[in-house]
């Protein structure tokens, strides 16, 4: 591959992902950043962008990905999160059709089928529970057609994922920069939390950048528009989650439950079967809980230094 394009390369993921690629494809150009990149709303400026680039390979990251932030601003996550990639497929598909687009999902496409209490693989039925999830949902179901089109497809859904950079949006950040904010002086020692039962299937970034790199390097060998989980298997309470990270630091710290932090609905527990990734892509996650949650906390304590 010369070269790859990367949308969102700025975002969370993005800022991990390129050096993964950097070492995975050394000769390959890495597109995304600086001049190209995109407005993905844009359909003009995809197009122009695609026309002039015409990767070997996109991987689209770009995208509203906090269930807050699409819900404060419905019309923008529609145009960002559905319109966005039929933006990019279209374009590729005009300017350079033999280009590989992973399009990267959400396992809260999911939704109601979690309700099943078990851990869901592929084939379990898109039941999308919020807007953020709608959006997703609508996206992949846009970019299916395209495919059945030409698209060269590849969709991936990825469960909970943290690290350094994410967002206080996001359940890890937020209690790891309460707990910096208070080790810092800068806050009472009281933790604000949102509902601590549910359970959550958690992923380091690396580990997700890892399978992203992992996908585009056996994209040929796959089905056309296969599908995969990225996911552990292994699902943590939230509550579980706050108390490692409590135990992290030597501050007596209280919990305070806020209610304007819980969703108005809520799974009691979410969890993935990433099997076929396993035996698809040769991936596994390396990094432990505790390794993911200590490498947070500590970047958030030295952004505070």
């Amino acid at each position: 591959m010369n070269r790859i394009f990367v949308t969102g390369a700025e975002g969370f993921v993005g800022s991990h992902l390129l050096p993964v690629l950097r070492d995975t494809f050394p000769a390959a150009e890495i597109l995304g950043l600086g001049e190209t990149r995109l407005d993905i709303t844009d359909r003009d400026a995809v197009f122009a962008g695609i026309a002039a680039s015409r990767p070997d390979a996109c991987i689209h990251l770009a995208g509203i990905a906090a269930i807050g932030a699409a819900l404060a601003d419905p019309a923008r996550a529609w145009a960002v999160n559905l319109q966005g990639p039929i933006n990019i497929a279209e374009a590729i598909l005009a300017h350079a059709p033999a280009c590989r687009l992973i399009c990267v999902s959400s396992a809260e496409v999911y939704g109601a089928s979690f309700r099943a209490g078990t851990a869901l693989d592929e084939t379990a039925a898109l039941a999308p529970m919020n807007l953020y999830a709608a959006t997703k949902a609508a996206a992949e179901m846009a970019l299916c057609a395209q495919a059945a089109a030409g698209l060269r497809l590849l969709r991936l859904r990825p469960f909970n994922h943290t690290g350094p950079g994410q967002t206080p949006a996001f359940v890890v950040p937020a209690f790891a920069q309460q707990i910096a904010r208070i080790e810092a002086g800068e806050q009472a020692p009281v933790i604000s939390v949102g509902a601590l039962s549910p359970a959550r299937d958690f992923l380091d970034v690396r580990d997700v950048c890892a399978a992203y790199a992992a996908a585009l390097t056996r994209f040929d060998d796959l089905p056309q528009n296969t599908v995969l989980n990225i996911a552990s298997g292994q699902p943590v309470q939230i509550a579980e989650i706050l108390r490692r990270l409590l135990a992290l630091s030597d501050q007596k710290i209280d919990i305070r439950e806020d209610p304007a932090k819980r969703r108005p609905v809520e799974i009691p527990l979410a969890y993935g079967d990433a099997s076929r990734a396993a035996r698809l892509l040769d991936w596994r996650p390396i990094h432990s809980l505790d390794e993911t949650l200590s490498t947070v906390l500590a970047s958030l304590r030295h952004g505070r230094a």
